[in-house]
């Protein structure tokens, strides 16, 4: 499991950046994007009468070039050769396609845009996430094991040492590391504030002789907008005219559910299947480490790097079972620098035990 900062550190961190949250919806005819610093600055008129300027983030900046259908290797060769270029492209796509856009900023000292959104954007903070979870983790015992804010999510992981059990008497065949291979219950609960998807609680079985952790399902999504999919999509069309007290009572529901998600994580039972469908696999031989290797990169499109640390960890750990290539997968995640990227390697881990047994035959 990749290390990340302190719960004191992220709780801080939470606080600071909830307070400097700004948030201001106007339409793009009103936006001035300039060719300054490395990645441009946004300029924009605030209450009629300051001019405000912020530069857009990486994740920001590949919003705007996405909402202008400038592809990603034109905008970074622009961005390279000819920043000026960049920003009249950008800006045409503002005057001659006008629409309403929530730009989300942090306000310290300096502006920072950090995304560039649909005006219906319904943000779900870090905020009320962090005090709507913390509290039923540690109701259930949980250690918070890794934590971090990206430029993207905020992820939390954590287990339980209430909820463990020993994967060798779980085995019905395969190799024994040690006299006693426990694993714990857990949970990994992330957030996007700037439109990267949506607040997910996932199982996690966390392997404490390896520090390993392994995302095994995802327990709920709750998108940051609805989708007309329902008998409600009218409803869900009108939001932007509801009431603050009706936005308010909507919220309530919605944490009361992630509330009870996060407590159904730590479930005996649930626990307990996960536990053996992940100790079952030691019993599936894999007859060529090299082979299976190529296998994971391909479906799960590994960098050359992390399919060489997939297959390096399976020969040091001698295990050429599928168990061991389940944990030489979720072991290279300690090995890489993007947060982002372990937490996808460590859902690998839990994809793999889905994945059907003739696949490695």
């Amino acid at each position: 499991m990749i290390k990340g900062i302190t719960l004191p550190a992220l709780a801080e961190q939470i606080k600071r950046e909830h307070g400097e949250k700004k948030d201001f919806i106007a339409p793009t005819t009103q936006l001035r994007y300039e060719a300054k610093g490395e990645r441009g600055s946004i300029g924009f008129a605030m209450n009629d009468n300051d001019w405000v300027e912020t530069e857009p983030t990486e994740h920001c900046l590949a919003q705007i070039c996405q909402r202008s259908g400038i592809p990603k290797p034109y905008a970074d060769r622009m961005r390279g050769d000819n920043l000026e270029l960049l920003a009249h492209n950008v800006n045409w796509w503002w005057q001659h396609k006008s629409e309403k856009r929530m730009l989300r900023t942090l306000v310290n000292g300096e502006h920072r845009a950090r995304a560039f959104v649909s005006e219906r954007y319904r943000p779900l903070d870090n905020y009320d996430l962090a005090e709507v979870v913390l509290p039923r983790l540690a109701k259930a015992g949980c250690e918070v094991l890794s934590c971090q804010i990206t430029e993207t999510r905020l992820y939390i992981q954590a287990a339980t040492p209430k909820m463990q059990l020993d994967l060798n008497k779980l085995k019905t065949s395969g190799k024994k590391l040690s006299e006693i291979d426990p694993v714990q219950a857990g949970a990994v609960i992330s957030n996007s504030e700037v439109g990267q998807g949506s607040i997910r609680v996932e199982e996690m079985l966390y392997r404490l002789s390896c520090f390993n952790g392994m995302i095994t399902s995802h327990g709920t999504k709750r998108y940051h907008v609805g989708k007309g999919r329902s008998e409600f999509a009218e409803l869900d069309q009108a939001a932007q005219y509801f009431t603050d007290a009706t936005r308010q009572l909507d919220d309530k529901a919605f944490w009361a559910k992630v509330r009870d998600v996060v407590d159904s994580i730590f479930d005996l039972g649930r626990f307990t299947s996960l536990a053996q469908k992940f100790a079952d696999t030691a019993s599936l031989k894999l007859e060529s480490a090299t082979d299976a290797v190529e296998t994971v990169t391909e479906r799960f499109q590994l960098t050359d790097r992390e399919s060489k640390g997939v297959l390096d960890h399976l020969i040091a750990d001698g295990d050429s079972s599928l168990f061991g290539l389940v944990n030489a997968v979720t072991r290279t995640a300690e090995d890489v620098e993007n947060y982002d990227r372990a937490i996808e390697l460590e859902r690998m881990g839990g994809a793999i035990i889905e994945l059907p047994a003739n696949v490695w035959n």
